[in-house]
Formats: structure tokens, C-alpha cells, sequence
């Protein structure tokens, strides 16, 4: 049985300057309760994996608006203007990487590849400073895997030794990103006794799970 930490007791886990990957789409699927007390908690120089950075005031932007954020890698910011600001003022560094590149490079780091090989990018800026591999006869760039340090993962509900279930969309990205960090810590919406969870239904078995948030007193 895992023990369920206080949200402010995993914020303590993470030190300035980690990479963390974070679940999520446009905030869906996103652990609020643990950007909420990252925030709080004034962690700073981060740098964020994640497929967007939401919107001001909602999920990832909440870590923009603080000024938690040295370095995003993302798939787009283009709903969130202040990432936009921060990047053109020189504040945040953004790597824009194409959404099906930058998932298969964190399920790289997740199943231990040296990289995957991707036809996106070539002849454009992107290929520049990366090595170009050819096989059979076209031209694929080489990109590295992104690992985490930390993987802050959202779900539906987790049981007592941490197997995770996701709801719908929330799916996204939260799985594979639960294979890529060194330390995982998810934010179940409910946890349940082992068996409740159908075996069929769980996506991220426990063995990936250090660390689950515990239920607030109004159980949310």
C-alpha cells in the first residue's frame, strides 16, 4: 500500500530548477491541486514537458503567470498569450516540438530508446543542429528522448498500491509520461480499494507510482 502525501508534502519534493513533464491538454488531464501548491510553494527556474501551457489562470499557466518557468518544451502556446510575452521578453525559453514528435520522444525515454527517427521537420529550421539519418532512400531526423525528473500525473482514480485510471481525454498524455519520469506523483480523483479497478481499465500500473496525492476533506 502506497502512502498518500498532503499535496504541499510532494510540492517539498521538488527543487528549483527540475524538468518536469506534465499530463495534459489545453488543462484537461492536468493535476491543478499540484500546480496549485507548486505555485504557492515559490519553486522557480522549472523547466515544463508538456503538450501545451493551457491558458492564464488555468493548469501550466498558472506556473507561467507565477514566473515558475525558465524552459518549456511544447507542441503549442498559442492559447496562452503570457507564454507568448515571456518568450519574446527573453524570460522563458520555448521549444516548440511537433505533438507527435514530442510524444514519441518522452515515450522514448519511457522504454529506453536512444531516440527516435521522424520525417517532420526536414528542410525546415527544425533540422538544423539535429543529425540526419537515411534509410531507404528518405531522410529522417534523429530526436532525443525527454525524461523528466519529476512526472506530475493526473487520474480518474487510483487504487491503495497506486495502479491509475483515466477518464476519457484526460487520458492524453498522462500514461506515457508516467513511463519517462525519475519520480512519478499522481493525483487521483478518488482511491479505492485494490480489485475495484477493473485490470482491463488501468493504464499506469502502481510498480511506475512512487507517490499519490491524498484526498482533500470534502473529497475532491
Amino acid at each position: 500500500m502506497k502512502h498518500a502525501l498532503k499535496a504541499e508534502e510532494a510540492a517539498e519534493l521538488i527543487p528549483d530548477g527540475a524538468t518536469l513533464l506534465i499530463g495534459g491538454f489545453m488543462g484537461v488531464g492536468t493535476p491543478h491541486r499540484l500546480i496549485d501548491v507548486i505555485v504557492a510553494r515559490g519553486t522557480k527556474d522549472l523547466t515544463v514537458i508538456a503538450n501545451d501551457t493551457a491558458m492564464p489562470g488555468r493548469g501550466i499557466g498558472k506556473l507561467v503567470s507565477a514566473g515558475s518557468l525558465s524552459k518549456v518544451i511544447a507542441s503549442h502556446i498559442g492559447l496562452n498569450p503570457e507564454t507568448q510575452q515571456k518568450m519574446i521578453a527573453g524570460e522563458i525559453e520555448v521549444d516548440l516540438v511537433p505533438q507527435g514528435t514530442l510524444v514519441e520522444r518522452i515515450r522514448a525515454a519511457g522504454v529506453g530508446l536512444g531516440g527516435i527517427l521522424t520525417p517532420t521537420g526536414i528542410g525546415t529550421l527544425v533540422e538544423e543542429g539535429k543529425q540526419k539519418i537515411t534509410v531507404d532512400d528518405q531522410d529522417f531526423l534523429l530526436e532525443t528522448p525527454l525524461h523528466g525528473d519529476f512526472a506530475l500525473i493526473a487520474a480518474y482514480r487510483a487504487d491503495y498500491v497506486g495502479n491509475l485510471e483515466y477518464s476519457l481525454t484526460a487520458h492524453n498524455f498522462n500514461p506515457i509520461m508516467a513511463m519517462a519520469g525519475e519520480t512519478v506523483i499522481a493525483e487521483p480523483h478518488s482511491i479505492v480499494p485494490v480489485g475495484v479497478i477493473s485490470p482491463d481499465s488501468v493504464k499506469t500500473p502502481g510498480i511506475l507510482v512512487d507517490h499519490l496525492l491524498e484526498r482533500q476533506p470534502d473529497g475532491s
